[in-house]
């Protein structure tokens, strides 16, 4: 801090010496002024503009210009709608500032939808659009607003900026309003961002707080979408949250986007995809908006385009995800304070409790009051203690006749009399007198005795209080303000995965050049403007460089192609001479990472060396190669062939295997083999829904060529998905596992139609797209279903209508296999209460050991081998391998380890 004041010191007295420096008439006095001004006037404007405008209080969560609209609001309420423009001008006699500020001040509070009802067209938060003018829009203040903003009698006030009003120092408000609605304001050389979170769970958490439980905090937004907020950071500075757009896939051409990030609207997130289609990183046809009270933008794709692959594409280059960076600052005694959500949290239910504790004192002080006067009353005219007044010739007499007449009956009341309680008797009127009721007055007082009792109870277990108070609140306001914005860890998109190929790979392989804008020359394939290309030349050197529109590449080109970070599936083969005279050597190695435009060596780095053979084989497929020698004295066999799939994967930088030490005349392709890398092990995550081949998730099985996903839907169908690792499974796909054609499918559906369950047994068919396999009934459902052997269920009766103990059913006993499209049959004639699932839905595979331990041994071997156990260590891999393949033909139980996943028993109701 002290730096920063030599720093304005110094450049007071710099701005102040310029300022004196010829002009005449300034001097010393002068220059001194402006370095006055500079330190005063900015340090006065950046403190107001902190305190006064940008930043909400602690307390009540408002910026000064919210606290003045609402507090103007509670002046004019009667009930009605009032002309917004009315509001912003009544407000402006305590705010000092324009009607603009105030208007979109009060817009921005209306559209929050919590504090204020509103009335006419008051803009579109999910579109952008701007409210109607202030003269045709109206507002009041909620009932909500009503119950928990207001109450004067424990309001603090303080005169407004011209003294001609009082307005409240802070609103007594007993609920986490900042939390609730958000806060964002930029002030000089400070921000603030507090994002809005859920009413009902603010609500819980506040309880929580009040029975010293712990809780958790994390957004929830308006406009929905998804959010992952493992770097929220409790809402400080440094923390960060990910939102993303819902996005759906309506078919393979079309995608639906019906819920969008927090802080962007249609318009905004239309004109990022169009600019993202303008700069080729994804291929769009066409863009429509069909948002009204729902967000709806229509994707429509360009043929031949992944949808997939498009979803990732979204994500990674438009504004369908934000980042936003949180940073929770408030006023607390005229300062700003940084503090976490669940600091502010625990600061506005301590507030909430001292301004009900101070309700009820209030509230109890006026109990009492009432009960001193009506005591008072009743003595008053039940003793006739008016009559004496009549003998009176002054005032003084009056109260002294009173007061003596009081005397006898003092004992009867809980404090002293006052001369103010013997002037509000004089104003008794004959008229009441006349018509007191000594029974009414005697209920009236026990009633009130009941309510200081009520009262009393409330302040000894006031924390009781405050939680039945937040409870009320919940059940009042609560429903309909559920969770909308969904919270999950996303996975991270790499953009050049995703980005689409936009531009044409050539190679001008004479003049060493290569480029997308070389049009007239050789055409290597397409690529993104984002990706890298590999280069390998004659002199067996490599490098990778970023795609551009023309870059020098070097001559004697022999390979060029795009590189991916990480590819393990993309082998090179390759034969090199060792010098001008030297011996042959070939070589197979993968380029997983290197530095880019570092220039590699892939011989053995003797001078003059030179490729004589080279392949690039995405799928790892090995190759037969003819080598020819030439003829030579001595030389009995000039033609053998060489087989690559015998040869190990090694590095990039191995010299590689001797092939042979006779000059080479001729190196041709025999045959073309198969993939030697086998099938790749496959994961699905959960969580982001998506598989992988890092081992994220839950094991899928080993996975190549053809191969599919089968995944079963809630809504009673089915699809099969390619294996393609970028595909998105829709959030209802309650099953997920690699597709087996043999693989019989038993499930239990409630028939809508024929409003009873009906038990049907299938093979999942080859097709496209999804399959129903439930009727198309509206009230037709899903209740279970299983891929395991013998699957059981439970069925329980209603014993409303029936009094059948429960049953055990063996779906595979009880009907064969049939079609898809068959109806099944019917479960039991009898109203059932409950249907559940015995078994595991599917029995999960296990990961081979090479997986578990990267070995490469076959099953057979599996059994001859020894590995040492210790004592007190879990079941090793290798163990467990044995024993799941002994068991592979055997029973097992739903309990039994090696079936590991049982996402919890399938229970479904049963309907009316």
């Amino acid at each position: 801090m002290s730096d920063e004041n030599d720093d304005i010191q110094n450049a007071e007295e710099s701005a102040g010496t310029a300022s004196g420096k010829g002009i005449p008439g300034a001097g010393a006095s002068g220059s001194f002024s402006v370095s006055g001004m500079y330190r005063d006037w900015f340090l006065d404007y950046a403190s107001y503009v902190i305190l006064e405008r940008a930043v909400p209080a602690l307390y009540d969560g408002l910026k000064p210009v919210q606290r003045r609209i609402l507090h103007s609001m509670k002046d004019l309420d009667d009930g009605r709608y009032n002309k917004v423009a009315n509001i912003i001008g009544h407000t402006m006699q305590y705010h000092p500032h324009g009607d603009a500020s105030i208007g979109d001040a009060l817009v921005q509070l209306g559209q929050k939808d919590l504090v204020i009802d509103c009335q006419g067209n008051w803009g579109n938060t999910l579109t952008g659009d701007s409210a109607a003018a202030p003269r045709y829009i109206e507002a009041r203040l909620s009932k909500f607003a009503h119950d928990v903003v207001f109450n004067p009698k424990t309001t603090e006030w303080q005169l407004s900026y011209d003294g001609r009003n009082k307005e409240p120092v802070h609103l007594p408000v007993k609920f986490p309003l900042l939390l609730a609605q958000g806060g964002e304001g930029i002030a000089v050389g400070l921000s603030c961002k507090v994002l809005p979170h859920n009413f009902v769970e603010l609500l819980d958490a506040s309880i929580a707080v009040l029975r010293k439980r712990s809780f958790e905090l994390l957004p929830d937004f308006p406009t929905g979408g998804m959010a992952d907020a493992s770097n929220y950071n409790d809402g400080e500075r440094g923390g960060r949250i990910r939102c993303r757009a819902r996005i759906r896939k309506e078919d393979n051409k079309t995608l639906v986007i019906h819920e969008i990030p927090f802080g962007t609207s249609t318009t905004s997130l239309i004109e990022s995809i169009i600019k993202a289609n303008d700069k080729g990183k994804i291929k769009v046809r066409h863009i429509e908006d069909n948002t009204a009270e729902n967000a709806e933008i229509l994707v429509h794709l360009a043929s031949g385009v992944s949808p997939d692959n498009t979803i990732d594409a979204l994500y990674a280059f438009t504004d369908c995800e934000l980042s936003i960076a949180p940073n929770a600052v408030v006023i607390e005694n005229d300062k700003p304070r940084f503090v976490g959500v669940k600091e502010l949290l625990r600061i506005s239910t301590e507030n909430t409790l001292r301004l009900l504790r101070l309700e009820l004192e209030i509230k109890l002080g006026e109990l009492e009051a009432q009960w001193h006067f009506s005591s008072l009353e009743r003595i008053f005219i039940e003793k006739k203690i008016y009559r004496r007044i009549e003998e009176a010739e002054t005032w003084e007499q009056v109260i002294e006749f009173i007061d003596k007449g009081l005397k006898p009956h003092v004992k009867e009341l809980r404090r002293p009399v006052t001369q103010e309680d013997i002037l509000r008797l004089t104003e008794i009127k004959i008229k009441r007198i006349s018509k007191f009721d000594s029974f009414k007055a005697d209920e009236h007082i026990r009633g009130l005795e009941d309510q200081l009792a009520d009262v009393r109870a409330k302040l000894e277990g006031i924390v009781d209080h405050a939680v039945d108070y937040f409870k009320e609140l919940k059940k009042k306001y609560g429903p309909g303000r559920e969770r909308r914005t969904e919270l999950r860890a996303f996975d991270t998109i790499v953009a050049t995965k995703v980005a689409v190929a936009n531009r044409k790979l050539y190679v001008d392989r004479t003049e060493g050049f290569a480029g997308w804008s070389l049009k007239n020359f050789e055409l290597v394939g397409e690529c993104s403007d984002l990706d890298d290309i590999i280069v390998f030349r004659d002199d067996g050197t490599m490098f990778v460089t970023k795609v551009a529109d023309k870059k020098f590449i070097g001559k004697g080109v022999v390979h060029i192609g795009v590189w991916k970070k990480g590819d393990e599936r993309t082998i090179y083969h390759m034969i090199y001479r060792d010098g001008p005279k030297g011996a042959y050597y070939m070589k197979r190695f993968a380029v997983t990472g290197i530095t880019r435009d570092k220039e590699y060596d892939l011989s053995n780095g003797k001078a003059g060396s030179k490729l004589e053979y080279f392949t690039a084989n995405p799928d790892g497929a090995a190759e037969v190669l003819q080598v020819i020698l030439r003829p030579k004295p001595n030389l009995r066999k000039t033609k053998f062939d060489v087989d690559f799939s015998k040869l190990a994967v090694k590095g990039r930088g191995s010299k590689g295997n001797l092939l042979t030490r006779y000059p080479v005349n001729k190196i041709t392709l025999k045959e073309r083999g198969a993939s030697t890398l086998g099938a790749i092990p496959i994961w699905f995550d959960e969580t982001v829904r998506r598989m992988n081949d890092t081992g994220h998730g839950r094991y899928l099985g080993r996975f190549s060529g053809d191969d599919r996903v089968l995944a079963i839907m809630a809504n009673g169908t089915y699809q099969l998905f390619p294996f393609v690792l970028s595909t998105h499974f829709p959030d209802d796909a309650v099953t997920v596992v690699k597709w087996d054609p043999k693989a019989v499918i038993s499930a239990v559906y409630w028939e809508g139609d024929k409003q009873q369950y009906q038990v049907k047994r299938f093979l999942a068919e080859s097709a496209k797209d999804a399959v129903p396999f439930i009727t198309d009934h509206p009230e037709s459902k899903l209740a279970v279903h299983s891929l395991v052997h013998h699957p059981r269920i439970r069925v329980s009766f209603d014993k409303r209508s029936n009094d059948r103990p429960e049953e055990e059913v063996d779906l595979e006993a009880f009907i064969g296999v049939k079609g898809v499209k068959a109806l099944g049959n019917r479960l039991t004639p009898f109203k059932v209460k409950e249907l559940e699932l015995l078994d595991a839905v599917f029995v999960p595979m296990t990961p081979d050991l090479e997986e578990v331990q990267g070995m490469l041994i076959s099953e057979d071997e599996v059994g001859n081998l020894e590995l040492p156990e210790e004592e007190g260590l879990e079941e090793s891999p290798m163990k467990k391998f044995r024993r799941a393949q002994a068991e592979q033909d055997t029973d097992r139980s739903p309990d039994d380890p090696l079936l590991g996943y049982q996402p919890g028993k399938q229970i479904t109701l049963g309907l009316d």
